[in-house]
């Protein structure tokens, strides 16, 4: 029951209401999960390719004794091949830096978007749910991992990354300063920011960095089940009783805007969109991503019964894309500077929860110190 995983049915018309707007039945272009799944399957077979090539005898690049000026040749041969820098090759401070930041950033946002779902653990209507919603939580928590390791192939610790979070120097994604009110808004950030998430992110499995290319792949496919699980939750509530479609749409009503606004702020407006799409960081840009997000949302929210809160939302013939509201980005922007309605919150719990399992990393330290006593004493 999502998306794409349905088929049209061919008396379905040509034009009709779909959420606010009208356009065509199944709502034009397919870009639903089926779809961004393929794209990241390509994107893993390039970089197997790409490593293939590499070990049957690629250029290495240049020796260290190389001027800068030459390891900046190759750097662009590189990028401009697409091919993959990887943590040994020489590359430029800017891009080292972009991705330092971009790569922070998005471990910040897979640990402290734990919060909003993680208070409904307790809460969720049935134990299936809450096991479900456990692991969801918990792959998070994965997800934060894998990009923390990333970002430390690029010279900077994962303690210096998380100092710069408690201390309010490094952001995380906006989204996750709103409360989740009621069970339907599992399923809405399931369905919304996880799949905005996912259409984010599935570029950057052919991201030019190798080691968060990697790391993207898996954690897109993590990703797929994770909105899907959102979908079932809101098609099961829209399905339901009368209240409980009313608390659906209430939380897609909530959450529509704030999950368009992740993409960041419009393209003449991104300081950093246009270099990294140079340096192959990104490969869209924010104004696209939007787009492609809207496109494959329409389609999915005519299956659940529910509507976009957008009364402008049309099918654009001639842009074969559907014409959209833009959200508020002076909120997206108050959000950011940490005048959102959670902020203060999600930064306080996560200084705290820092501090508490302090005795845990002093716990695992002392082990692994004695571990390696130990056998330094058995190599003697």
């Amino acid at each position: 029951m999502y998306g794409n995983d349905f088929n049209v049915p061919d008396d379905a018309g040509e034009s009709g209401s779909v959420s606010g707007g009208s356009g065509p039945a199944g709502g034009g272009p397919s870009r639903g999960p089926s779809h961004l799944l393929d794209e990241v399957a390509a994107a893993e077979r390039a970089l197997r390719e790409a490593g293939a090539a590499s070990v049957a005898g690629q250029d290495a690049g240049p020796g260290a004794e190389a001027d800068e000026d030459e390891l900046r040749r190759y750097f662009d041969a590189v990028i401009d091949a697409d091919q993959k820098i990887e943590p040994r090759d020489w590359m430029p401070t800017g891009y080292r830096q972009s991705l330092i930041r971009q790569i922070a950033q998005h471990a910040h946002s897979e640990i402290i978007g734990m919060q909003p779902e993680g208070n409904w653990i307790s809460r969720a209507p049935s134990l299936q749910r809450k096991a479900i919603l456990l692991a969801k939580v918990q792959d998070e928590a994965g997800h934060g991992l894998y990009l923390y390791a990333a970002a430390e192939t690029l010279g900077v610790s994962r303690d210096t990354l998380v100092e710069l979070l408690l201390a309010g120097r490094q952001k995380y994604s906006s989204i996750f300063n709103y409360p989740t009110l009621t069970w339907a808004d599992v399923g809405a950030i399931g369905w919304l920011v996880d799949g905005a998430a996912i259409v984010n992110q599935v570029p950057l499995c052919r991201c030019s960095y190798g080691p968060y290319a990697r790391a993207m792949i898996r954690i897109c496919k993590e990703e797929s089940f994770h909105q899907r699980q959102g979908y079932e939750i809101l098609h099961t509530l829209a399905h339901g009783t009368p209240e409980q479609k009313v608390m659906a749409q209430d939380a897609v009503d909530r959450w529509w805007y704030p999950s368009l606004a992740m993409f960041g702020p419009p393209d003449a407006d991104s300081t950093h969109s246009q270099q990294s799409m140079t340096w192959r960081i990104k490969r869209f840009s924010n104004d696209e991503l939007r787009q492609r997000f809207v496109d494959m949302c329409v389609q999915q929210a005519s299956v659940l019964g529910l509507d976009l809160p957008d009364p402008d939302l049309r099918w654009n013939e001639q842009r074969q894309a559907y014409d959209y509201t833009q959200p508020d980005y002076d909120e997206l922007m108050r959000v950011i500077k940490g005048d959102g309605p959670c902020n203060r919150q999600r930064a306080a719990h996560r200084r705290a929860a820092h501090a508490e399992g302090a005795w845990v990393r002093e716990a695992a330290q002392a082990y692994a110190e004695k571990q390696a006593a130990r056998m330094r004493e058995v190599a003697a």
